[in-house]
């Protein structure tokens, strides 16, 4: 049993909390009272009223932590000397889970690095619209979207942009419901995602979102290095060669950029403020350039300013090659994938929960306009094709037909285009954009704006979202990423390795095949952001609150699958990579286990299928077929009986129920102080070694009345005990009257509740709580050590003799209070014994034999568990053996008979034996003994023993050994015929004999088990409850 501590609660200030005066209380006993308290209620009293920093993590960047007076501190007798006696937490040692679920280095708890002073934090338009603006309008702007429209026409054009803002939009409102439900910290998409759905999902997309975004770097920089490339291109200014110049300038590139985010976030931030003017000073100069007069020299490139006639034929769709809606559409989405770059920051934000909706929303809307304005203007002012010749003039009067009709009209021939590929035109264009524009090198330079800036967010993102992953400690491995450095905690080691995968992707030069691998990687985050959304309303959870209601669980839904079915469009194979990569990190999270408890969604489902599914059980009928034993094992707390435990388990394992329970024997009061404290650390030691098993335990003021509660209570609808496993009461000779009395009464409960019951008899016994006992005094004791050892370490500046003397006394603990606590060598030995047998059920068992005795038809329990058994990886090595009773010379029917039995069963086996000479007597040594058993329990004396037996109802009598003497003679028997036939069993299975109530004495039925069961392997006594568990009916 757990044993009591009690204390007054630390973390509770009990000099402003003091109680109200009670009668007999002197005033020096009052202390002061807190005016808040008295003023709302109108007298002290230890309850608060409710407050913020009740709900606050411990060490909270935001405010303090208040401890609110415990249930005990309220509830318990009031002392007069003020102090209340609470139970104290009971913590393993061993282990770091929090029973809140905070982590003990998650960012809300971590110690701030100097106290909030200088600390950069950023509002909703430069932390979020700017940053998410910069990293939408990209590249494509400039370059692609004129291919985009001619290729689509500007029908289809507007259809693909409008789904990509769709996919974006649907996204944005999912997480906005999520970063609006609870304290947004660091991380970004992984924290809301890790925080929603768990560390496995939040761990495999974190650290894929995280890479996606180095390499994006190396992806962004060096499209900015090509567009330089080409520039000294033209003017004959190449260092070495093109694809060594773009490695050149694309490492410069990233170089300077590192410099800019190292620097600082507010650097980064005045830099892309920077970047933004330039870039919205471009996006201006196109539309001023399509309104100002067209330069006749511009003409023969096909730009004619607006016109309804090129706006018509550019209306429908000419794909061209091998390009369809869905290659043109996975071109631009990368266009569209910059929205979580204000979230990825979300530690750097002022207020997270308003500035990311509002923020994001709003560079959707903004950037999906210009997309489209600029896509419409230039559909209504270039063609698709033109030769670039100022010769290919129209003769006037030719009529316009064919091909290049808008262009005819405008008096230019671009009709060879149809015959050869021409090089101009917004089809074969890519500078398009600087020929409509007012000043084409602001294009230029919108260009380099447009890289560099989405570069700048991309090495920003990379680094925080890495450090919030590594910070929950998710990849033990990747732990070193967590440290930050400066007022702003900046992870500078995050900056270096984001550095070094960049380059190492610029090295490559081309990054056409791993492009659309990053686009996926993008998708597989907005895909799960959108589930997240779903399942955390799907679960119904009450903390699923989000502030922000303007989503809904079912477009969340379709927001995911549209997220995934984009990802094939895309790229099927990088859609099919992406997937196995994530299940991999998925895998990989979930079999290591991190200690986090987050209350994520998918606990929540967990339990609301669970709910589910045994609500719907309730309306399954029982059927034999469908019969499982479902354990209730009496093996008091999960450790001291782990033969028990481990027998039970073997039978369940993870298709039935099983419950460890312990009964508290004594005082309400102190009893349930103790199980509580025992109850959170019984089930923890279940999980650490892997039992699947519940522990359950009861407090009352007796054994049996604490177990027929249990016989009555336990379980949930038809996920109910059928079975009840206990120990065999190896001393019941010496245990008084009561004990057994007690022990008997639960078997007659457990009839009574038509409970199914076996009994495990082990020779060196069950019980090892001493041992746990000792081990947990070792453990202390090498604990104070430890400590002891730190201590000296730290006082290292003290001379070397007083060191190691210091150290040899603490050496001396661990010694001493070992030499103190050692057993006798005898009590050693059979200490070492029990421990040995202890563990008898959890290894692999030889090869040998499961004896089944099944003497008695009880339904088929007798055979079904031992079936059971052989069905275990522990026990394929053990072989049936069925023994029978039979009649003299009927040997064979019987057998054949059995062996019939068993075929129909479907239950194999290795050998029948039928015994036909149960019923001769036992030889008079077994006798003996037997007498010798229950001589100290036996009544004497005819004349007295009638009013003695009404007194004493657990003595034998001379008439009760004389009524059952055919039945105790059969124990006997029965154990001669297990000694000569199952001596060498790996287990042993009998029928257990029944004790008619209020017929056979309590002494005398323990005696019958005792000698059936007496000097033998490992035996199980099983009965059932005479409903038939087994069928041959299909």
């Amino acid at each position: 049993n757990v044993s009591k501590r009690r204390h007054v609660n630390p973390a509770y200030d009990a000099n402003l909390d003091e109680p109200p005066v009670y009668n007999g209380t002197s005033d020096e006993e009052h202390r002061t009272v807190r005016p808040s308290v008295v003023s709302a209620f109108g007298h002290d009293t230890l309850d608060r009223v409710p407050n913020i920093d009740f709900y606050r993590n411990a060490g909270s960047l935001s405010g303090h932590r208040a401890v609110r007076p415990s249930l005990q501190e309220l509830h318990d007798v009031f002392q007069k000397n003020g102090a209340v006696s609470v139970m104290e937490t009971v913590k393993d040692d061993d282990d770091d889970e929090d029973s809140d679920g905070v982590p003990s280095e998650d960012v809300e708890s971590a110690v701030p690095v100097d106290s909030g002073k200088g600390v950069v934090k950023f509002g909703w338009i430069r932390g979020v619209l700017v940053r998410c603006m910069l990293n939408i309008w990209g590249v494509m702007l400039f370059i692609r979207l004129s291919w985009v429209f001619g290729q689509a026409g500007w029908g289809l054009g507007i259809v693909v942009i409008v789904l990509s803002c769709v996919v974006t939009t649907i996204t944005c409102l999912s997480m906005s419901a999520i970063c609006t439900n609870g304290v947004v910290r660091g991380g970004g998409a992984y924290y809301m995602i890790s925080r929603s759905l768990g560390p496995e999902f939040g761990g495999s997309i974190g650290l894929i979102f995280a890479f996606a975004n180095a390499v994006a770097v190396a992806m962004y920089v060096v499209g900015f290095a090509e567009v330089v490339v080409d520039l000294l291109e033209d003017y004959d200014s190449l260092m070495v060669d093109e694809i060594n110049d773009t490695r050149i300038v694309g490492m410069i590139t990233v170089v300077f950029l590192l410099g800019i985010a190292v620097a600082g976030m507010e650097w980064e931030a005045k830099a892309q403020i920077v970047l933004l003017i330039i870039l919205l000073v471009a996006i201006v100069n196109v539309f001023a350039g399509t309104f100002m007069p067209v330069d006749e020299s511009k003409k023969k490139f096909g730009y004619f300013g607006y016109n309804s006639d090129i706006f018509l034929e550019n209306f429908a769709p000419d794909f061209r090659g091998s390009e369809t809606f869905f290659s043109v559409f996975s071109i631009f989405f990368p266009a569209a994938t910059g929205i979580l770059a204000g979230a990825n920051i979300s530690g750097d934000l002022k207020d997270a929960q308003g500035a990311i909706p509002k923020g994001t929303l709003l560079a959707i809307v903004i950037t999906g306009i210009t997309y489209l304005g600029v896509a419409l203007c230039v559909s209504a002012s270039v063609v698709r094709d033109a030769t670039g010749n100022a010769t290919d003039l129209i003769v006037p009067g030719t009529v316009c037909n064919g091909t290049a009709v808008a262009a005819c009209k405008l008096g230019y021939d671009f009709s060879s285009c149809a015959e050869k590929s021409c090089t101009f035109g917004s089809m074969n264009n890519f500078q398009v954009m600087t020929l409509v524009s007012a000043f084409g090198p602001l294009i230029i330079a919108g260009t380099f704006s447009a890289t560099l800036s989405s570069a700048l967010a991309s090495l920003v993102s990379a680094p925080k979202v890495l450090q919030a992953l590594c910070k929950d400690n998710i990849y033990t491995a990747l732990r070193m990423f967590a440290k930050g450095y400066g007022k702003n905690d900046e992870p500078i080691r995050g900056y270096l390795i984001t550095f070094i995968i960049s380059v190492a992707f610029i090295a490559i030069g081309d990054l056409n095949a791993i492009a659309p691998i990053i686009s996926n990687f993008f998708l597989a985050s907005y895909a799960l952001i959108n589930f997240s959304c779903f399942h955390a309303s799907y679960a119904k959870s009450p903390g699923w609150r989000p502030a922000y209601k303007y989503y809904n669980m079912w477009l969340s839904l379709f927001g995911a699958l549209l997220c995934c079915a984009v990802m094939f469009v895309i790229n099927w194979w990088a859609a099919l990579l992406t997937y196995a990569i994530e299940i991999l990190l998925y895998l990989y999270v979930t079999v290591k286990k991190p200690a986090v408890n987050w209350g994520s969604s998918t606990q929540a489902v967990t339990f609301v299928s669970a709910i589910s599914n045994a609500l719907a059980l309730t309306r399954v009928k029982d059927h034999v077929k469908n019969f499982r034993p479902q354990i209730l094992a009496l093996t008091g707390s999960a450790r001291c009986r782990p033969a028990l435990l481990d027998l039970a388990h073997s039978i369940t394992k993870n298709y039935g129920l099983c419950i460890t329970c312990e009964v508290f024997v004594g005082p309400k009061s102190e009893a349930v102080e103790e199980m509580n404290a025992g109850m959170e650390k019984n089930q923890l030691w279940l999980r650490k070694t892997k039992r699947k098993a519940f522990y359950a335990a009861v407090a009352w003021e007796s054994f049996r009345e604490g177990v027929e509660s249990l016989l009555q209570a336990s379980g949930l609808g038809r996920m109910k005990p059928n079975t009840l496993m206990i120990g065999f009461k190896k001393h019941w000779r010496i245990a008084g009257k009561e004990s057994v009395q007690s022990y008997v009464g639960i078997l007659h409960d457990a009839f009574d509740f038509e409970y199914g019951i076996t009994v495990l008899r082990v020779n060196e016994g069950l019980d090892v709580s001493h041992l746990v006992v000792e081990e947990e005094e070792m453990i202390k004791a090498a604990k104070e050590q430890q400590d002891l050892d730190k201590e000296m370490m730290q006082n290292g500046g003290k001379s070397r003799a007083l060191f190691r003397k210091s150290r040899n006394s603490s050496q001396q603990v661990l010694t001493t209070r070992v030499s103190v606590c050692a057993p006798p060598p005898q009590v050693a030995k059979m200490n070492a014994s029990l421990a040995e047998a202890s563990t008898q059920f959890k290894k692999k068992q030889p090869k040998g034999t499961l004896d089944v005795w099944w003497l008695f038809d009880d339904g088929g329990l007798t055979l079904l568990l031992p079936y059971i058994l052989t069905t275990r990886k522990k026990w394929k090595d053990c072989k049936l053996r069925i023994f029978v009773p039979g009649q003299p010379g009927r040997c064979e029917v019987d057998r054949e008979e059995m062996k019939s039995l068993l075929q129909k069963f479907r239950i194999e086996c290795s050998d029948i034996t039928v015994i036909d000479d149960i019923h001769v007597a036992p030889r008079p040594e077994s006798m003996r003994k037997l007498e010798e058993m229950i001589e100290p329990f036996r009544l004497r004396g005819d004349n007295v023993q009638t009013e003695a037996k009404r007194q004493q109802p657990w003595m034998i009598t001379d008439e009760e050994l004389s009524s059952f003497e055919e039945k105790t003679n059969l124990q006997v028997r029965l154990n001669e015929l297990l000694q000569e036939n199952s001596k060498s069993a790996n287990l042993i299975i009998v029928s257990m004999p029944i004790a008619r109530k209020e017929s056979v004495s309590d002494y005398l039925y323990m005696a019958w088990l005792d000698v059936l069961t007496q000097d033998l392997p490992p035996t199980l006594l099983i009965r059932g409850n005479h409903k038939s568990v087994l069928t041959f009916y299909s």
